[in-house]
């Protein structure tokens, strides 16, 4: 079996993959050799010094190192041992037997109006907070986050409700990867993977302004503006893979800023979506036809 090394967009992770699939349906992260009691090849790559975390999934297993070396010195000395483990034809994964049974969901693809971005819907709810991460830096708070970004095509991620929108770099074609994220995305849930863990949601200044407590402190017109934005227009982004939040309103200049997530963040329809959805609804129904709407990310 030949082992292909693959970069990652995190410097300290290298991808070992597989011609085939290593694992049945699950997704392991190990991050010393006590954890990794289960995987007889993860516990010998932690006898390598510089192995910080091993992550084991489909058809790779990715490492992390730490900064004492660079992979360049060691990537292939690395592969060569993984390639003398399996060919011995050793488990790379000893299954638990007291392990509860997995619960079955469905993970289906939606296009979106972002060619760069696609929709995952999953048939249970994931989170009650939307979050998204532009990279892998940014995934405290969602564990399937940090594993997808172990994908190299993967650029940014967004998570609201039952959904994961994942917006993909250039370098790659939907109809080559798709299949594989919606897999994965599969696997890791019914396996009991963390989704998000709400509790390690860090809120933005933007997301604040939504909440009761700081809305109550906006003027009129800017509370106005986010129930307008809340009741009419979110639905619909959201059913599109992405989402809107309030950012300022400047009553001198009439001017409306938002934010744009999810797949509505780089959509090249985004502009015309704020001139003639937007903007043309928040003048008619606050009967001020001089307000501006801009995005501050479009």
């Amino acid at each position: 079996m030949k082992i292909k090394i693959k970069e990652t967009q995190n410097p300290t992770i290298l991808k070992f993959e597989f011609p085939d699939f290593i694992t049945q349906n699950e997704s392991f992260e190990f991050k010393n050799i006590d954890e990794a009691k289960n995987s007889p090849l993860a516990q010998q790559l932690f006898y390598l010094p510089f192995v910080k975390t091993v992550y084991i999934s489909s058809n790779f297993i990715a490492i992390e190192r730490f900064s004492i070396v660079d992979w360049n010195d060691v990537q292939d000395a690395v592969a060569e041992q993984i390639e003398d483990y399996v060919n011995t034809g050793a488990k790379i994964i000893i299954e638990d037997v007291l392990k509860p049974k997995k619960s079955a969901i469905t993970v289906y693809g939606e296009t979106t109006p972002n060619p760069s971005t696609l929709k995952f819907v999953v048939s249970k709810l994931l989170t009650k907070t939307a979050v998204e991460f532009k990279n892998i830096d940014e995934t405290t708070a969602s564990p399937l986050a940090k594993e997808l970004f172990q994908f190299s095509f993967v650029k940014e991620i967004f998570i609201d409700e039952n959904y994961i929108s994942v917006t993909k770099y250039e370098v790659a074609n939907w109809e080559e990867i798709t299949l594989e994220i919606r897999t994965f995305i599969k696997q890791y849930i019914e396996n009991g993977g963390t989704v998000v863990d709400e509790t390690l949601i860090v809120q933005d200044a933007n997301q604040d302004k939504q909440q009761i407590k700081n809305f109550d402190n906006l003027d009129t017109t800017s509370q106005q503006i986010i129930n307008i934005l809340e009741e009419y227009v979110k639905p619909a982004v959201a059913a599109d893979g992405g989402n809107i939040l309030f950012d300022s309103y400047d009553e001198e200049s009439k001017r409306v800023k938002v934010i744009l997530q999810g797949s509505c963040n780089g959509c090249p329809s985004s502009t015309f979506t704020l001139k003639s959805g937007i903007e043309n609804m928040l003048k008619d129904m606050l009967n001020d036809k001089d307000i501006i709407v801009e995005a501050l990310n479009a």
